[in-house]
C-alpha cells in the first residue's frame, strides 16, 4: 500500500482507524476490520490503469472538443465550454446519444467527435474487461467472502461459539446449537464445506469463513477477538490444526474456553500444557463404551440419555455384554485402544490387523485374497469367527468393516457383533446389517462436546455414574422419566448464594433449606416440581443424586434436570422470597410492605 492517496481513499472507505481504536480500547487483538475490507483495496489496485486510461480519454476528449471552433445559426464561429463538451461526452459515450448541442457540428467536431468515440469504446472495453477479469479472481472473490463474513460477525448481538471444522461431528453439534438457540460461527479450509453451511438451512443465519485455521489473523477474523465471543470448538480431522488453534487461543484470549479433539495422546498432552483441559479423544471412548455397557447397561442408557439434543426420546435399554472370546479385526488406532480396555476387563481378545495395518509388508496378503474369507493373510479363518463370543470390526474403512460383519455373520450367527462406523453417511447401510452395536466417532464427539458446553457440572456427573452401579443407574432413570417424561431433559446449574438465589438468602443464612422441599410447585407445595436433582457440589465435594432430606448451604452448587416449565417454577422460588417461603416452609409472607407491617401489628402477644 504505497501509494499515499489509495491509503487515504481506504481508510475513509472502511473506518479502518475508528474500528483499530476499538480494538486498543478493548484491548483485543486487531486485524478484523483490516481483513474484512480488502476487497475495496483490491478494487483500488486492481482498476487503478483502467480508471486513469479513461479519465485521460475523457480528458482529451472534452479538450479538443472545447478547442475545436464550431457555427451557430448564423454561421459565426463559435466554441463549446468545458462543461458543455464534458456533457455531450458523458451522453455519447454511454451511448444515450441526445444529439448535438448547442448548435449543428461542423466537419472538423464531428471527424473529433468520431474519433473520440472509438476511442472511449477502447477505454470502456479495457475497464469492463479489468472489471470482469477481477471479478472471476479467486483472491478478490475470498476478500469479498472475508469482507462479508466480518460484518456479519461484527454485528451478532448475542454470544456465539467459534466452530473450526465443518466435519460429521461439527454438523451433528452445530443442529444441537441451533435447536437451543445458541448462536455459531464456522471455519473451515475446504470450500464444499462452507457452502454446506448455507445449505444445511438453520434457524439463525451463520456466518461460515473459507480459511485456514493455522493463520493467525484468519483466527482473529473469525471472531477471536470479538468481545461476544465465548468459546472456541477445534473440531477438524486434523490434530496439529486443531492444536494450533488451542495454542492460538489461549494466547490471544485465555479469558476464552477451548474444546479441542484429538486422536492422539502427544498431542492431548500438549493442549493440556496450554490450559485446554476440555480435550474429546474418540479413541478412548470405543472401549469406554463397551466397558460400561460390560458393566452396567442402564449407566450406558443414562449417559447416553442426558448427553442427547433436548427433545431425544429415552434409547433402549441394551443387554449385558457377553464375555468370553472377543475376536477383533483391526489392529489400527482404534482397534489398538479397544484391544487395551477390553483386556483391562479381564476378557480374552484375539486381534488379526487389517491388509494396511501390517508392520512388516512381506506379511500382507496378497491382493484379493480378502474376497476368499481371509483376512490378515490368513490368520484368521472361519473356524476363529465361530468359536468367538463377540466379533469386533475395528478397521478405519467401513466397506471392510461391512464386509467382516458380513462374513462374521455367516461364520457365527450368534455371535455378538460390534462395528466402527467412520463416516456418518454410511449409517444406513450399517443399519441394514443389524449391527449389534456400532459406535460413530462424529456422534460420540458431538454428544460430549454438548454434554461439555451445556453444564460443567455434568462432566463432573457422566464420570461417576458407571461406579454407582447398574440398580441405581435404572433407579435414576426411572425417577427421570416420571417427572420429566420418556425425553432428554433439560439441563441447568443452580447456585445457593445471595445473588444467584436472594429469594432463598433469609432461610440460607438461618440454617438452611431441604433439597426436598425445595424442589415443590409454586402451584401447590403438594406437587413436586418436574425437575430431578442430579449433583451436588459443596465446598468442591461432589454427591450424586442427593435424597431430599439433605440440608442445603448457602454457596451450594445443584445440577438439575427436568422439564421447562420446571425450569421455571425452581427460578421463581430462588428469585422471589414470598414464594421461597411458602414453597419451603408452607408459610404465607404478605407480598407487600404494609400488609408485612399489619400482620406484625395484628399478631397476637
Amino acid at each position: 500500500m504505497g501509494n499515499p492517496l489509495l491509503v487515504v481513499l481506504y481508510r475513509l472507505l472502511t473506518g479502518q482507524q475508528d474500528e483499530e481504536e476499538r480494538a486498543r480500547r478493548q484491548d483485543l487483538p486487531q486485524g478484523p476490520g483490516r481483513q474484512a475490507s480488502t476487497g475495496i483495496l483490491l478494487v483500488l489496485r486492481r482498476m487503478r490503469a483502467p480508471l486513469i486510461a479513461l479519465v485521460v480519454i475523457f480528458a482529451v476528449s472534452v479538450l479538443g472538443l472545447s478547442l475545436i471552433p464550431g457555427e451557430d445559426a448564423q454561421g459565426e464561429p463559435v466554441r463549446l465550454t468545458l462543461f458543455e463538451s464534458l456533457y455531450f461526452m458523458s451522453y455519447t459515450a454511454t451511448t444515450i446519444g441526445f444529439g448535438e448541442i448547442p448548435y449543428t457540428f461542423t466537419p472538423a467536431q464531428r471527424m473529433w467527435v468520431t474519433f473520440v468515440i472509438f476511442l472511449s469504446v477502447v477505454g470502456w472495453a479495457y475497464a469492463v474487461g479489468s472489471l470482469l477479469a477481477l471479478l472471476q479472481d479467486r483472491s478478490f472473490r475470498r476478500a469479498l467472502a472475508r469482507g462479508h463474513y466480518g460484518r456479519k460477525v461484527a454485528h451478532l448481538g448475542e454470544p456465539f461459539l467459534v466452530i473450526v471444522g465443518y466435519g460429521n461431528a461439527a454438523k451433528r453439534l452445530a443442529r444441537s446449537l441451533d435447536e437451543i438457540g445458541h448462536r455459531f460461527v464456522v471455519v473451515d479450509q475446504e470450500e464444499n464445506r462452507v457452502a454446506a453451511v448455507d445449505l444445511d438451512s438453520y434457524h439463525a443465519d451463520t456466518p461460515a469463513l473459507l480459511a485456514d485455521a493455522r493463520d493467525t489473523t484468519k483466527m482473529v477474523l473469525a471472531g477471536l477477538g470479538n468481545p461476544r465471543c465465548e468459546g472456541v470448538l477445534a473440531l477438524t480431522g486434523d490434530d496439529q490444526t486443531n492444536l494450533d488453534v488451542t495454542m492460538t487461543t489461549r494466547l490471544l484470549r485465555p479469558d476464552l474456553p477451548v474444546i479441542a479433539r484429538t486422536s492422539s495422546r502427544e498431542v492431548a498432552e500438549r493442549m493440556q500444557l496450554f490450559g485446554a483441559a476440555q480435550v474429546v479423544n474418540p479413541l478412548d471412548r470405543f472401549g469406554d463404551h463397551l466397558r460400561i455397557l460390560l458393566r452396567s447397561p442402564a449407566s450406558y442408557q443414562l449417559m447416553v440419555w442426558l448427553t442427547s439434543t433436548p427433545g431425544t426420546p429415552l434409547p433402549p435399554r441394551r443387554e449385558p455384554l457377553p464375555r468370553g472370546r472377543w475376536v477383533v479385526c483391526g489392529a489400527g488406532r482404534f482397534g489398538r485402544e479397544l484391544t487395551d480396555d477390553l483386556r483391562a476387563e479381564g476378557l480374552d481378545v484375539y486381534v488379526v490387523p487389517a491388509e494396511e495395518e501390517y508392520d512388516d509388508p512381506r506379511d500382507r496378503p496378497a491382493r484379493g485374497q480378502l474376497d476368499h474369507g481371509q483376512f490378515g493373510n490368513g490368520r484368521l479363518d472361519r473356524a476363529d469367527l465361530a468359536a468367538a463370543t463377540a466379533i469386533v470390526a475395528a478397521t478405519e474403512d467401513d466397506m471392510t468393516n461391512l464386509w467382516l460383519i458380513e462374513e462374521a455373520r455367516r461364520a457365527n450367527p450368534d455371535a455378538f457383533l460390534v462395528a466402527l462406523q467412520n463416516r456418518a453417511a454410511n449409517g444406513l447401510l450399517f443399519r441394514a446389517l443389524d449391527v449389534d452395536f456400532s459406535m460413530v466417532p462424529a456422534e460420540v464427539i458431538a454428544h460430549e462436546v454438548m454434554a461439555r458446553l451445556a453444564t460443567p457440572l455434568l462432566m463432573r456427573f457422566l464420570p461417576g455414574v458407571p461406579r454407582q452401579g447398574d440398580e441405581w443407574a435404572a433407579a435414576t432413570v426411572d425417577r427421570l422419566v416420571e417427572r420429566c417424561g420418556r425425553r432428554t431433559p433439560h439441563l441447568w446449574h443452580v447456585t445457593l448464594d445471595e445473588e444467584n438465589a436472594p429469594g432463598l438468602a433469609p432461610m440460607l443464612a438461618d440454617g438452611g433449606v431441604h433439597l426436598g422441599d425445595l424442589l415443590r410447585s409454586p402451584q401447590g407445595r403438594d406437587h413436586p416440581l418436574e425437575a430431578v436433582p442430579l449433583l451436588l457440589v459443596r465446598d468442591g465435594e461432589a454427591q450424586l443424586t442427593p435424597e431430599d432430606d439433605l440440608l442445603l448451604h448457602n454457596g451450594d452448587e445443584l445440577l438439575v434436570a427436568g422439564t421447562p416449565s420446571g425450569q421455571r417454577q425452581l427460578s421463581r422460588t430462588l428469585d422471589d422470597e414470598v414464594t421461597a417461603a411458602y414453597v419451603a416452609e408452607g408459610r404465607h409472607v404478605p407480598s407487600s410492605w404494609l400488609w408485612r407491617r399489619l400482620a406484625r401489628d395484628n399478631r397476637p402477644s
